[in-house]
């Protein structure tokens, strides 16, 4: 530790025995209740989940090593705390919990402290901590900023102090950083929707027709009047030429070349009948592709023609490969029970398509043209996913978005809400939901107001409810609410007759995604693939077609080890079974050039030092 690094650390200490704070001091001085931490949820909301799956990624990776990750605001309120069990329950022990505040002046010298002072990246251990209670703990804690530079959040995982190394602040400067891109990519991307939505809404209030090509005639833009005209849908429009739409299109083209601007009547061919129309055409310039464009205005549109609009559910039955004899009843089962209004309970492993099934009942049933709302329970933070359900009023919280927000409920209002990982909802979210299931009747936070609406919910899990139940995780109320329609999708080991169809449909698809040529599976490696146990099911057999497709080979490793001990040896080649002798004799060969090292011999196979232990403990290898 350097001379000004430890000079920060020994002011800071300073400053708290000028405050009067004691060694002894075990909870923070400033806990907020709930009322106030409700309102910090709501100032905070997008950080907050711009930050969730940043902060499961960090803990995840040393699960099981005792850590905590939390979340604080820029006053060091702390907004989520996550991490593995045991540590966890101590630092509850501690209240250091939503709502307690973790600067300097609350809780003595910190990371998270440290930060909201300087503004800086920063790891503290044992004594380095203010208060004793902490010294048992290494904290490593970076600044979140905003689009402007200013402090917004602290980022901090915390372990024993006998367990944490220099590279756990590296983690922690690479999440936050993340997080902050992440933020700011999401504040460019609201500023220039309001932009092109002020742009568009202008575009779209014309009373005349306006398209836009190149000087080829390829269209590049139109207004809704203009889909009236010319009696096209919107791709449809987008996929033709002006040589497809004016029939004077070469004369115009000539003309406009010439410098010329363009005021005459013409004839449309278009999509529909012949007809004569005004048209005004005139160059522009288009500094965004520094390139000549062409503005034609069409006097004046037909009668209008109501745009249908799009669902956002996009996935139909006749999309759903398969032809297992049991998977084909399955999809008969759900097309049967798709115009029902009660309730539906997907149920199935991880990538059996609980999603695709959801989709397609909504676009097989009478809600079609309403939207489809999906939510998934697992990724919203728990003091967020009310709001997220219900919406809010304005004023609920301090900083409440003005006009207040709508909730997923009133979005899939005369249509479908999904409910994904609804095993994940918490029990008190699982009240509220019952009372929509019972009454068709939300009220946004901080209404009294009730509102009834009309959603067809479709719920979807990959847990055993009925063992949740037991466990005291769900309510056994809403569990025979939502499982009144039960949907069963198999897993990829329950229909394996459709496991060479699917990779041959994957195949095709990634060959033209990536603009690459199929490649040709043998046959011996399609019976390692038949045989494979399939943990991640469709998902994970279109990532490996993908991974094949993009390096051109066959990722023999990846199946190695539960191909060898469940495939039939009569039915596997003896250069097949010789793999796993071969993979042994490399990582032999490699381990000795780099002296043992692991690390480096890790960093040589393309492995994780875990995986390389795992291999060395199964093959016995000798280091």
């Amino acid at each position: 530790m350097n001379a000004d690094y430890r000079r920060v650390i020994e002011q800071s200490q300073e400053r708290c025995r000028d405050l009067g704070l004691k060694l002894e001091q075990v909870y923070s001085n400033k806990i907020i209740d709930q009322t106030e931490l409700q309102e910090k949820f709501a100032e905070n909301r997008d950080m907050i989940l711009t930050a969730s799956p940043y902060m499961e990624h960090l803990t995840n990776f040393v699960k099981g090593h005792n850590f905590f990750a939390l979340l604080t605001d820029g006053e060091g309120c702390i907004l989520n705390a996550i991490g593995d069990e045991n540590i966890l329950s101590e630092a509850f022990a501690l209240k250091m919990i939503p709502g307690a505040y973790m600067n300097e002046e609350s809780i003595g010298t910190n990371s998270m402290a440290l930060v909201i002072k300087t503004g800086e990246p920063v790891q503290l251990s044992g004594r380095d901590h203010y208060i004793r209670a902490y010294h048992r703990w290494t904290c490593s804690g970076a600044p979140i900023k905003d689009y402007h530079g200013r402090l917004i959040g602290v980022l901090d995982l915390t372990g024993y102090d006998d367990l944490v190394h220099p590279h756990t602040l590296g983690m922690v400067i690479a999440a936050s950083n993340a997080i902050e891109e992440m933020l700011k990519a999401k504040e460019y991307n609201r500023l220039q929707n309001m932009n092109n939505k002020h742009i568009k809404t202008i575009f779209n209030s014309m009373p005349v027709a306006i398209v836009t090509s190149d000087l080829e005639g390829k269209i590049k833009i139109h207004n809704n009047k203009a889909l009236d005209l010319l009696g096209s849908k919107d791709k449809e429009l987008k996929s033709k030429d002006m040589s497809d739409i004016v029939e004077e299109w070469q004369l115009i083209k000539e003309d406009i070349s010439a410098g010329e601007n363009i005021s005459r009547e013409i004839n449309i061919k278009a999509l529909r009948n012949r007809f004569l129309c005004t048209l005004t055409a005139n160059p522009i310039y288009n500094p965004q592709d520094d390139s000549i464009e062409i503005v034609y205005v069409f006097e004046e549109a037909k009668k209008q023609k109501k745009k249908k609009s799009e669902s956002e559910a996009y996935y139909t039955f006749d999309k759903i490969i398969g032809r297992d004899a049991s998977f084909l009843r399955t999809i008969q089962y759900a097309k049967k029970i798709a115009n029902s209004k009660s309730t539906i309970l997907i149920m199935g492993e991880s990538g059996t398509g609980k999603e695709v099934f959801a989709q397609s009942v909504h676009n097989y049933s009478n809600r079609v043209d309403g939207p489809f709302v999906a939510l998934n329970c697992g990724a919203i933070p728990n003091q967020l996913i009310e709001s997220e359900l219900f919406g809010y009023e304005e004023g609920a919280y301090t900083g409440a978005k003005k006009g207040g927000n709508i909730g997923k409920f009133e979005l899939a209002n005369g249509g479908t809400i999904m409910l994904d990982e609804i095993g994940e909802m918490p029990l008190v979210m699982q009240t509220r939901l019952l009372r929509v299931l019972q009454e068709n009747i939300i009220n946004r936070i901080g209404s009294q107001v009730s509102i009834p609406v009309d959603v067809r919910i479709i719920a979807a899990t990959n847990k055993d409810l009925k063992k949740e139940v037991e466990l005291g995780r769900f309510r056994k109320d809403l569990f025979y609410r939502l499982n009144v329609l039960p949907l069963y999708l198999p897993s990829l080991r329950e229909r394996k007759g459709d496991i060479l169809l699917l990779i041959r449909h994957f195949m095709k698809y990634m060959a033209e995604r990536h603009n690459k040529s199929e490649i040709e599976i043998p046959q011996e490696y399609e019976n390692i693939m038949l045989n494979y146990h399939w943990p991640g099911n469709i998902r994970e057999l279109e990532n490996i077609v993908e991974l094949i497709i993009n390096t051109e080979s066959f990722p023999t490793s990846y199946f190695l080890n539960d191909a060898v001990e469940n495939y039939p040896r009569s039915n596997i080649s003896p250069e097949c079974l010789d793999m796993c002798f071969v993979e042994k004799e490399h990582i032999i060969k490699v381990l000795k050039i780099f002296s043992g090292n692991i690390s480096q011999s890790a960093q040589a196979l393309g492995i994780r030092r875990n995986t390389l232990y795992s291999k060395i403990d199964k093959y016995n290898i000798n280091i």
